[in-house]
């Protein structure tokens, strides 16, 4: 068939399919392909590394050591110093033994009775260990100068123990208070004063006395 025909068979074919659809219809669009998952370039190689974690101290534990003054009531004061182990249990609650040695005279009963005094000799060793509670009750800063501050914690404390005084043992009743001043994480100075209550046999009496022992000492956490 000549090209010429062939063109006009391709307009009349073109217009009966226009004209056989319905009105307001369209030739519906090809359908749009599904999108193709993008693949990963490149594919990082990490090794995992094991990390250690640092081990911070903990400051729970403490060791201290003190001297002062100890008023035996009836024989005057005298020299104390001894040795503190203690345990924080939490910030403010923490545990304590104590363990303190002095010399206590009967001179001025000396004085009164010659050549008669309440010990064998005019000097006798008094010690005591007892163990107390405390509570850190007003934690604050102790200013040294206008821009140095120290943290400090005032305590009070109160337990139980006892008196070796001239050959014999009594139950001892201990309670007090004190400041202790932190410098670095594991040193401080700390002061107290407390109150050893205990019965004693004098001249045939049996009665409570009170015993005042004041103190200062340094104390190292760890």
């Amino acid at each position: 068939m000549p090209p010429k025909n062939n063109f006009l068979l391709a307009v009349a074919m073109t217009a009966l399919v226009a004209t056989s659809l319905p009105v307001g219809a369209q030739t519906p669009a090809p359908a749009t392909p599904a999108p193709q998952p993008t693949e990963q370039v490149i594919v990082p190689q990490v090794d995992r590394r094991d990390v250690k974690l640092p081990r911070f101290a903990s400051n729970d534990f403490s060791v201290g050591l003190f001297a002062g003054a100890y008023a035996a009531q009836n024989f005057g004061n005298s020299a104390v110093s001894g040795l503190r182990l203690g345990y924080h249990i939490t910030e403010d609650i923490f545990v304590e033994g104590t363990y303190g040695r002095t010399k206590v005279s009967d001179e001025d009963f000396r004085v009164v009775f010659p050549n008669v005094g309440i010990f064998p000799t005019p000097k006798q060793t008094l010690s005591y260990y007892n163990v107390v509670a405390g509570y850190n009750l007003l934690p604050g800063e102790v200013f040294f100068g206008r821009s140095n501050a120290r943290i400090s914690q005032g305590y009070i404390v109160a337990g139980v123990g006892s008196t070796d005084f001239a050959g014999t043992k009594r139950q001892t009743i201990s309670a007090g208070f004190g400041l202790r001043v932190v410098f670095k994480d594991w040193l401080a100075v700390q002061a107290d004063v407390r109150d050893h209550v205990y019965t004693l046999d004098l001249l045939g009496k049996r009665s409570s006395t009170q015993n005042i022992e004041i103190t200062a000492g340094l104390t190292v956490f760890f």
